[in-house]
């Protein structure tokens, strides 16, 4: 194979951004091959699908076999599957909050595991992971969905240390805002208490969701990684995703906290009874 055109399996392939992904890779010359839930096909552009639950030990581990067993190879993991669980934390029930991290923490744990025994014997490969806005600057009523996205920067960084000196990169893509139907998964059930600011959150939320990029910005920048001999660990995409790690930096503490609440609408009376 070209050395510049590399085997790789993107997660949660089917639909959004990783479909975004899988597309312009393939468009790059990449040899790729998608994941999803159901059972292997092609999606609905062409692209090969093969059977993932990144929830299961099993099912990661069958994945990235059937991946080499075709390939002979793998230059690049694409880790992009998740979801986003939103509700304020006390509505979210346990059972809500561990399936959360099950899928886009430990989902992305089971996915390097698999994966690092091949890379580790090729001297080389490439971990890149879709994480988040929310992964630097927490949202209110995203509560698990931040966790989840913090957890993944703080193991995206700590792999980048261990596996430098076998050869293998390890990198981050970090989108704001990006239109695709991630913001309208299923809600738990909500609270009376918080029911005025969650509601001016949400909204809020759509606005800016209506004025995003589509998922091919965020396509864009897990190409320009791939294609690099020296990614940076964390890649940006949206201007709110550069702007906003860096006034949290810049200003005191309770200036962004205000701003971030003006920003939402947030800070505004209940004009319930």
């Amino acid at each position: 194979m070209d050395s510049s055109k590399k085997a790789i399996l993107v997660t949660g392939a089917s639909s959004g951004i990783g479909a975004a992904i899988a597309v312009r890779l393939v468009e790059d010359g990449h040899q790729v091959v998608g994941t999803h839930r159901g059972a292997p096909g092609k999606s609905a552009g062409g692209l090969e699908l093969i059977t993932l639950d990144v929830r299961s030990d099993d099912s990661a581990r069958s994945c990235v076999e059937a991946f080499l067993q075709k390939a002979g190879r793998i230059d690049v993991l694409v880790n992009n599957a998740g979801y986003l669980q939103a509700g304020a934390v006390e509505e979210v029930t346990l059972e809500q909050a561990h399936a959360q991290f099950e899928t886009n923490y430990f989902g992305v744990v089971r996915m390097v595991r698999a994966v690092l025994p091949a890379m580790r014997a090729q001297r080389g490969g490439l971990i890149a992971t879709t994480s988040s806005l929310a992964g630097l600057v927490p949202l209110p009523f995203w509560g698990h969905y931040n966790a989840s996205k913090f957890a993944i920067e703080g193991l995206m960084e700590t792999l980048r240390h261990e596996l430098r000196p076998l050869g293998i990169s390890v990198a981050m893509v970090e989108p704001g805002a990006i239109k695709t139907p991630f913001y309208a998964q299923p809600q738990p059930v909500a609270m009376a208490a918080y029911s005025p600011w969650r509601e001016r959150f949400f909204a809020s939320m759509k606005g800016f969701e209506e004025k995003a990029p589509g998922p091919e910005t965020v396509a864009e920048v897990f190409a320009r990684v791939v294609a690099s001999r020296r990614p940076a660990l964390r890649n940006t995409v949206t201007r709110e995703a550069k702007i906003f790690p860096f006034l949290r930096w810049l200003l005191p503490a309770g200036a962004f906290e205000g701003g971030l609440r003006s920003g939402f609408n947030l800070d505004k009376k209940s004009t319930a009874a």
